[in-house]
């Protein structure tokens, strides 16, 4: 019976109790310099922090973006199987017309004069004993055709399986070394960006006002000197990245141009300007690693005497992601409000931190609960213990 009555003064209390704060003044130099402290540091965070660093007084937005490239640069190479060639952005620039990712070439392999013929492979491709180490009709994973079933001796002296397919076959062991277009250095990488933010109506290129047609002929990017340029020389792109160019040009490798909009809407739209920078992809460049650099391979295709045949060429060279990021910000008073609430209610762990140390770390501790926390008894309870105490 005692136990129903508890479980149903429990239940009745929950239900039927109001807590409501209690203002008690506290003079304590300890608790008190502790208290000031905490609204000074969370002071300091709303305005200096959320406010002034974050702007968490404005909306944002961030942007949609196209880019486009043009490659300027002429090339010399003068192989001896080949002769001597000039090469403009036509033969080093892939794809011709540059996007936001686009190679350069900086050293190739050419093999002249390929046709649809029988013969031997490298060492390297699949090396037999006896044709019974040729599967007719197969193809290995480092072969350079079908197989006949034949095993021959090629021209290295070793015996390896015949094929049928592009002959002769591409040496690529032999890469040339100082790079066949060293002049890349030199090559100029012409950007053009523009971005849009929706949410404020606001178009921006990176070709903005202070560049002029007079000076884009002659301007080229340096971080300092010239910020707001669009042209970039690949050397320069190269020592920013603090990596050597013949190093990089060697076997190629992989760069990151990142374009940054970071716009304050509040001021005038011409202070909305990007901001460049250079990155290392894929690890690292000129390194001893395993698949080190960037290289493919293209054929140029003709016919000589009725006989399809193609030039093999392939390509190391400089591939480069152009990325673009953008953020727009502008005052509103929806997250102004927001922030400001916000950081109200942050001031309450100063109160938080002050009651904790207050009712349980302080010697008096017991003293203060017994000025912070009063007990009332409501008008039925209280009518009930008159009752109780008349009968």
């Amino acid at each position: 019976m005692m136990d129903t009555d508890r479980l149903l003064t429990n239940v009745s209390d929950f239900f039927f109790e109001y807590d409501t704060p209690r203002m008690v003044t506290i003079r304590n130099k300890r608790i008190g310099l502790i208290f000031r402290l905490i609204q000074l540091g969370v002071l300091a965070y709303i305005i200096g922090w959320v406010f002034i660093y974050e702007k968490g007084y404005q909306s944002t937005d961030s942007t949609i973006s196209s880019v486009s490239v043009k490659v300027k640069g002429i090339g010399f190479t003068n192989l001896s199987h080949v002769g001597p060639r000039i090469l403009d952005a036509v033969d080093y620039s892939f794809p011709s017309q540059g996007s936001d990712s686009f190679v350069i070439m900086t050293n190739y392999i050419v093999t002249p004069r390929q046709s649809m013929t029988y013969c031997t492979q490298l060492q390297s491709s699949e090396q037999c004993e006896s044709d019974s180490d040729c599967m007719a009709g197969q193809f290995s994973r480092y072969g350079q055709g079908i197989m006949s079933g034949k095993c021959q001796n090629n021209s290295e002296g070793s015996k390896t399986c015949e094929i049928f397919g592009w002959c002769p076959v591409e040496d690529d062991s032999v890469i040339s070394n100082p790079p066949l277009l060293m002049a890349a250095e030199n090559f100029t990488i012409f950007i053009k960006n523009a971005i849009t933010f929706t949410a404020f109506g606001v178009s921006r290129r990176n070709i903005v006002e202070s560049v002029t047609k007079a000076t884009l002929k002659n301007c080229t990017y340096h971080k300092v000197h010239d910020p707001l340029c669009p042209v970039f020389r690949l050397g320069y792109i190269v020592e920013e990245l603090q990596e050597n160019f013949s190093v990089l040009a060697y076997k190629g490798g992989m760069i990151g141009i990142l374009i940054d909009w970071n716009c304050d809407l509040d001021w005038s739209e011409k202070h909305c300007k990007p901001t460049y920078s250079f990155h290392q992809l894929y690890g690292g460049m000129g390194k001893d690693q395993v698949s080190a650099g960037f290289n493919f391979r293209y054929a140029k295709y003709y016919k000589e005497n009725n006989v399809e045949m193609r030039d093999l060429y392939k390509v190391y060279g400089i591939r480069f992601d152009i990325m673009v990021h953008g953020k727009a910000g502008k005052f509103n008073i929806i997250p102004t409000m927001t922030t400001i609430g916000s950081g109200i209610g942050v001031f309450g762990v100063a109160t938080l931190v002050c009651d904790l140390v207050l009712l349980h770390a302080l010697p008096k501790r017991n003293y203060y609960k017994q000025k912070k926390f009063k007990n009332v008894e409501g008008e039925a309870s209280a009518s009930k213990s008159t009752e109780q105490i008349k009968e």
